[in-house]
């Protein structure tokens, strides 16, 4: 199941979709829901998202 971003405005602006599937997640452009969907490993985004959440990205 697809899902947004909680900073998503729902005003139709740059976002994009992502749904978790066993052992993978999938991002696409909310826009482009037929487009291209870039794959990566489930351990991966959570080493991405834990990164975005502490700020050391930057």
């Amino acid at each position: 199941m697809w899902f947004t971003s909680t900073y998503s405005n729902g005003a139709g602006g740059e976002c994009v979709e992502c749904a978790l599937t066993d052992g993978r997640a999938l991002v696409r452009d909310s826009k482009r829901a037929a487009g291209p969907v870039v794959a990566v490993r489930s351990v991966a985004w959570n080493s991405f998202a834990q990164a975005l959440k502490h700020d050391k990205l930057a």
